[in-house]
């Protein structure tokens, strides 16, 4: 029912920025809690941030907070992140998953076990 594509991945130096984008694909209206997860060589998936069907509740990991934003344009139901100031250790593969909410709501779950779709993901490379 739903199909999330992510793009903006690469490599950067250490302090630089990345911007990675979600583009999802619905056959079936519904309210989508969006969120990105990160999952490094030999280490287990890791919450990194999430957001609200409306925008107006978002959440994130104490490792990425004051360093990563997440936004969504509504329209097309495409989700961002914005990662500035990154470090080695932000080195991952990064995915797009969302939730399927019946109706609209502020809670937003860090567990990926919660979510219901997930894109193929996009690597993120931060060279010392």
């Amino acid at each position: 029912q739903v199909r999330l594509v992510e793009s903006g991945g690469g490599l950067v130096q250490a302090g630089g920025s990345l911007r990675l984008s979600c583009a999802a694909s619905v056959r079936t209206f519904s309210y989508y809690n969006m969120a990105w997860f990160r999952q490094a060589p030999g280490k287990e998936r890791e919450f990194a941030a999430a957001i609200s069907w409306s925008g107006g509740s978002t959440a994130y990991a104490d490792s990425v907070k004051g360093r990563f934003t997440i936004s969504r344009e509504q329209t097309k139901i495409t989700v961002y992140l914005q990662m500035n100031n990154l470090k080695p250790e932000d080195t991952a593969v990064y995915s797009c998953a969302a939730r399927n909410e019946v109706r609209p709501t502020a809670y937003l779950s860090s567990r990926g076990d919660d979510y219901d779709y997930w894109g193929q993901g996009t690597q993120v490379t931060v060279s010392s």
